[in-house]
């Protein structure tokens, strides 16, 4: 995991050596390829979240050369705006993906600013037409976009930017290696700044950061940083523009089976766990006799593997429902008349849960081994009905009642209007409503992870080691020329 690095504090001693070189780009890469390599091992997975080493580095390196560029800069470093403008520090924007979302509701809540994306682009470029062709043609938006270079270039571009713009607040998107958005922003240039926590179930850069506002988005990852992480946050929670609840006449199975969906691509489903989506999907169209519909780019073995088990069954292929990406998931969940949301697994996703819950329907979790954070169940209405064994999920999808399916949707529908909706962030921003806590979060998790250390080792053969090197080669080959 560590590379050539028999410890973190080696890695540490070698990138501080860079830094009294000189070597900035050098060191940046060290770290970024450091932790591309954590979150790319399943087993650190919701279980390393922060390094307080890693953040201190990237400071340091944003110190050193900000010490280099600041006398270059023209002007006045001295806000002289007569409106308000905002920037948003991202590493990659996609059209599919949670964060672009966020970004979007924040701009949304404050059309009236000058809104500037600053993109590194360290991973890939970015899908900036899906954003310029939607959002910024109802509100003032502009995308830079980093200089093509090194590392240290990159630097330089973007602490220049945050000083000519002089934002009224700036906001970290950043994805979990980006070190160069944790590096920029130092304390000296006395920039109001925001850490929006949303990398919240691997390692990620920036935590740590103390001269930042740090907002978590969730009760699971507001309890989690404030009270194992020490971190001193605020909770902003997920919202998403209301688009309608469950038309009253729409009956459940009224076709006479239940219509099922999941929303998830890949990088949420093929992953390695005790249980697999690819091999429930099939039998859970075996025991409902109905629809499942999926929404999500997955892998042409994954697809392969679902329609192989649905002939293997004698189930028609067009029981499963493929669809790879869609304009409006919630709209989605109306149009195809899904009964039951069966969330992701083993990584869920919040905003398709709140979209769910926002049109009223039932949903069903996964509890997951070891991981809050990965389950969700703290975000959604109070009973909901989640599993761990899929036996259980399987039981509940063939005998569940069109009186539990009505109540279930009401319940979701009613989590959504106390804590999701659009007008909740607007007033946060723009100051009209007050910061609280979230909710408590249940008392009934108990990571098992006993369990899960067994399971792994069982794992750790060579074909998983050789599937898991082909993954990162392909990984770093889409990210160089995407």
């Amino acid at each position: 995991m560590l590379g050539r690095y028999k410890s973190a504090q080696s890695l540490k001693e070698h990138v501080c050596k860079l830094i009294e070189l000189g070597d900035l780009d050098k060191a940046l890469r060290l770290i970024h390829d450091y932790v591309e390599r954590i979150i790319t091992e399943p087993l650190c997975t919701s279980q390393i979240f922060s390094s307080q080493d890693l953040d201190d580095l990237c400071q340091q390196i944003g110190k050193v050369n900000l010490a280099v560029i600041k006398n270059s800069i023209s002007g006045s470093t001295s806000s002289s705006h007569n409106y308000q403008v905002f920037t948003y520090i991202v590493t990659k924007l996609q059209k599919s993906g949670g964060h672009t979302r966020v970004i979007e509701d924040f701009i949304r809540a404050r059309p009236e600013a000058h809104h500037v994306i600053l993109l590194t682009e360290l991973e890939g470029r970015s899908d900036t037409d899906y954003l310029m062709n939607g959002l910024a043609k109802r509100a003032n938006v502009v995308v830079e976009k980093s200089p093509k270079g090194n590392y240290r270039e990159r630097l330089t571009w973007l602490q220049k930017r945050l000083l000519e713009i002089r934002a009224n607040n700036n906001y970290l998107f950043n994805h979990h290696q980006d070190c160069i958005s944790v590096a920029a922003i130092q304390p000296e240039m006395n920039l109001k700044a925001s850490f929006y926590h949303h990398g919240d179930h691997h390692l990620c850069l920036g935590i740590h950061l103390s001269h930042l506002e740090h907002i978590d988005p969730h009760p699971m990852g507001y309890h989690h940083c404030r009270d194992v992480l020490g971190i001193d946050n605020v909770f902003i929670p997920l919202t998403v523009e209301d688009k309608g609840e469950r038309p009253t006449e729409w009956l459940f199975k009224e076709n006479g089976y239940l219509t099922t969906c999941t929303v998830g691509r890949s990088n949420k489903i093929e992953v390695p766990y005790y249980v697999s989506y690819l091999d429930v999907v099939p039998e859970l169209l075996k025991v409902t006799g109905g629809k499942h519909i999926h929404i999500g780019r997955l892998s042409p073995w994954a697809l392969y593997k679902i329609r192989h088990r649905l002939k293997h069954n004698g189930i028609l292929l067009d029981r499963f429902v493929y669809i790879p990406w869609v304009a409006s998931v919630w709209k989605s969940f109306h149009e195809y008349r899904v009964d039951l949301y069966v969330a992701s697994f083993p990584y869920g996703g919040g905003l398709t849960l709140i979209e769910a819950m926002g049109a009223g329907i039932p949903v069903a979790l996964h509890k997951h081994i070891f991981s809050r954070v990965l389950s969700g169940i703290d975000l959604a209405y109070p009973g909901v009905f989640y599993w761990e064994d899929p036996k259980k999920l399987l039981e509940y999808c063939a005998n569940v009642s069109i009186e539990t399916l009505k109540e279930a949707g009401r319940l979701a529908r009613k989590q959504y209007e106390s804590f999701h909706q659009k007008e909740i962030l607007d007033g946060i921003l723009i100051n009209s409503i007050k910061l609280e806590a979230p909710p408590n979060i249940i008392k009934s998790f108990y990571p098992q992870t006993d369990e899960w250390a067994w399971w792994m080792e069982g794992q750790l053969t060579f074909r998983r080691l050789v599937s898991r090197a082909i993954y990162r080669l392909l990984r770093h080959v889409r990210a160089k020329f995407s």
